[in-house]
């Protein structure tokens, strides 16, 4: 099973997850059509053209993976998109290792990045350029090896709470990054607690994800890869679980660094839509004024 398969696994709200195992997750693929590879591929190209047209070295990535449109969620996988001296963008990430059955960080090209998609047909991708006094705060804790093992929890949980050591996804090691870089925590075995306590103290808040019904609690039971035990009970109670998003991270960094530009991008099986701005793309990737649109039936 190849990696881009895997970081599907990164939010697992979907709606046969209460009725399969983490095995059935981790054999799933997708085979794609000649035409929808070479749309993604298209897509990703856009994709890389916007990263390469400032002189940032870093910048927050996000794409629409699983559909969570029941949870009014659109981005679901978050990443940091790097350049090397070479120019070469990468996007490292955690993703879940099924074979090994725990989570590792990996750095995968933007094509892979933009190919992790349940749905080929419309997709969203959203780049966030931050200041430079952010990127050169963030960058070398990004690149360096060990810290970046420092902040991996040993356990993966597709729904982890934010203000808990006992698991993490894919977001959540996003989050811990970057109070890494920007709290200038150095580098040891407890760095994820430090980081906690960094957020903490800056006051990150994720908006908490209305479950909508007990059905969804009961996942856990059945699916491996969530866990409800790391969730305080009045969460549990309320069907509100305070979960990293790219939104919530998106939320902060804007918070943090108000001068920090947003740029959204989407496409259909006919174009892409580049839209620049805090405000989002509207449902089925339809174009307001000023947006820039590329037909993708040349």
């Amino acid at each position: 099973m190849n990696r881009v398969t895997t970081l599907l696994l990164c939010l697992l709200f979907s709606a046969g997850a209460a009725h399969a195992s983490s095995a059935r997750f981790c054999d799933r693929s997708q085979e794609l059509s000649a035409a929808a590879q070479d749309r993604l591929l298209r897509f990703a190209a856009v994709l890389r053209e916007e990263l390469a047209a400032s002189d940032d070295s870093v910048a927050l990535v996000s794409r629409s993976g699983l559909d969570l449109s029941r949870f009014h969620i659109r981005y679901s996988h978050g990443a940091l998109a790097w350049r090397s001296t070479a120019g070469v963008w990468s996007a490292r990430q955690l993703y879940y290792a099924c074979d090994e059955r725990r989570p590792r960080i990996y750095d995968q090209g933007l094509a892979g990045f933009a190919l992790g998609t349940d749905d080929p047909k419309l997709g969203y991708l959203s780049i966030v350029r931050m200041p430079p006094q952010a990127v050169l705060a963030l960058k070398p804790a990004l690149l360096d090896t060990q810290r970046a093992l420092h902040l991996l929890a040993a356990q993966y949980s597709a729904n982890a709470y934010a203000y808990s050591l006992r698991y993490q996804n894919c977001n959540q090691w996003l989050i811990e990054m970057l109070a890494a870089g920007w709290g200038g925590l150095p580098d040891s075995e407890d760095l994820r607690g430090r980081a906690q306590a960094w957020l903490r103290d800056e006051r990150y808040a994720p908006q908490p994800v209305e479950v909508g019904s007990r059905f969804w609690m009961l996942a856990s039971y059945f699916v491996p890869l969530l866990h409800l035990d790391d969730h305080p009970d009045e969460d549990r109670a309320a069907l509100q679980l305070h979960i990293s998003l790219p939104s919530t991270i998106e939320d902060f960094v804007r918070a943090r660094f108000p001068q920090s530009e947003r740029i959204e991008l989407c496409h259909d099986e006919k174009q892409v839509v580049i839209h620049r701005g805090w405000t989002p793309i509207a449902e089925g990737c339809k174009p307001a004024e000023g947006d820039r649109v590329i037909s993708l039936l040349d």
